[in-house]
């Protein structure tokens, strides 16, 4: 886990939390729409100022309505605070303290935490006097800042610096290039993909409610298992096109997809109970694409009928045809059952994924896989590895190869050489 020191970025919704977190990191991580509501999950990235990294944790807000998914995502909001060095209140200083806001700062207090109190939406010098209300909070003096326009963000992150603990020496570089095995769990809404990303992390880290559409941005979680690190990704659910709100759920999806291209495995969580829709044929696609090994895993598999399963089986097969040699586990998210299986089967798919064959002992696969059946109108004279993740081969041949023969040469390395179900790229070049 990180050893940075974490702030944590509260207050009731719409005040200009997300944004605020996207002005300190300096670029668009969280979604940020003038919708109540908007950020849901607890989302942490690392940020720096002057010299000093931190752990920034951004969170849903708390919500006063008393509908369900309300008061989970005020836990997620309450829980952060437990594990905070400092934390950023923020409110909306153009509509001034309200009630809500003063529920949420006695939540703050009793946090026993340090607590700046950031009076956002600041956007000039004429509107800093009507701050001084936001005294009635009880958590100091204001910081008037314009999130949106960066105004005053640089006295505060001043003043949040010489509240944090020294951290441990360790250099903040980019999480995406720190060379762990990044995992994207991508699906349809609504099939369990939240329910798994918890329990695989072991803590409610993403908000769960039957209601699709319910994890709005993609959040990333380190893991350290006994095998190694993974960041697991969570993404929103990916629908059509066509049933996609524009605005926040869109902005959703396009940040799904970039966290799919730049997986290293992707888990295609499918419901059993539903089978393999068209939309799921289109993710498969998308993954494909991507290049990356895949994982399908068929949730909900206790609810099926066992004279179900079978035909459930053959419909994946057929419509998942894309991902090739796939494995396919079936698991319930929600009791944990097959889920044991999942951690072995990634680091398999990863292996693969960035192996790297010596040569020698392809080449002398390629004369053993053509002596068993020759090519009918061309030869391989030899082969190379020119790259992984996923491995890639360039043949180098005597004439042209027809479709049928290069997938035989795919399937006899990828047996010769244990690749499982890793793509391979197959490279010719005629000469």
């Amino acid at each position: 886990m990180s050893s940075l020191p974490v702030v944590v970025i509260a207050g009731r919704p719409n005040v200009g939390k997300s944004s605020l977190l996207n002005r300190i990191v300096g670029r668009r991580i969280a979604v940020v729409e003038e919708h109540p509501g908007v950020t849901r999950d607890r989302k942490s990235v690392q940020a720096e100022w002057l010299g000093t990294p931190f752990e920034l944790v951004d969170t849903g807000g708390w919500m006063t309505s008393g509908d369900e998914l309300d008061d989970k995502v005020s836990a997620q909001a309450e829980r952060a605070l437990t594990g905070a060095d400092v934390i950023l209140f923020v409110v909306d200083a153009s509509v001034g303290a309200t009630d809500q806001d003063a529920a949420a700062a006695r939540i703050a207090k009793r946090s026993g935490r340090p607590v700046l109190l950031v009076a956002n939406k600041v956007d000039d010098a004429s509107h800093e006097n009507a701050i001084w209300e936001l005294l009635k909070l009880g958590l100091g003096d204001p910081h008037p800042v314009s999130a949106l326009h960066g105004r005053g963000t640089g006295d505060l992150l001043d003043e949040l610096v010489a509240l944090l603990p020294e951290a441990a020496p360790t250099p903040l570089g980019d999480e995406e290039d720190d060379g762990t095995t990044r995992v994207a769990i991508v699906g349809r809404p609504n099939v369990g993909k939240s329910t798994l990303f918890n329990r695989m992390i072991g803590e409610e880290r993403s908000i769960i409610h039957d209601m699709p559409g319910t994890t709005r941005d993609s959040i990333d979680t380190l893991v350290m298992t006994d095998d190694g690190p993974l960041r697991f990704i969570d993404t929103a659910g990916m629908r059509r096109r066509a049933r996609t709100e524009r605005g926040a759920e869109q902005h959703s999806v396009i940040r799904a997809l970039d966290s799919l291209d730049r997986a290293d495995i992707a888990l295609l969580v499918v419901d059993a109970t539903v089978g393999a829709s068209h939309q799921d044929q289109r993710l498969a696609e998308r993954i494909s694409a991507a290049g990356c090994p895949c994982v399908v895993l068929l949730n909900k598999w206790d609810l099926i009928p066992a004279d179900d399963r079978e035909s459930i089986l053959t419909g994946i097969g057929e419509k998942l045809a894309f991902l090739g040699t796939a494995p396919v586990l079936k698991i319930s998210a929600a009791s944990g059952r097959g889920v044991h299986k999942i951690l072995p089967a990634i680091f398999e798919a990863s292996d693969a994924y960035h192996h790297r064959i010596p040569t020698g002992a392809l080449n002398r696969a390629i004369r053993d896989l053509q002596a068993r059946h020759p090519a009918p109108s061309a030869r391989i004279r030899y082969a190379v590895q020119g790259a992984i993740d996923p491995p890639t081969f360039t043949l180098f041949v005597s004439g042209r190869l027809p479709q049928t023969y290069l997938r035989y040469v795919e399937r006899s390395i990828r047996e010769a050489f244990e690749l499982g179900p890793t793509p391979i790229k197959i490279r010719v070049r005629i000469g």
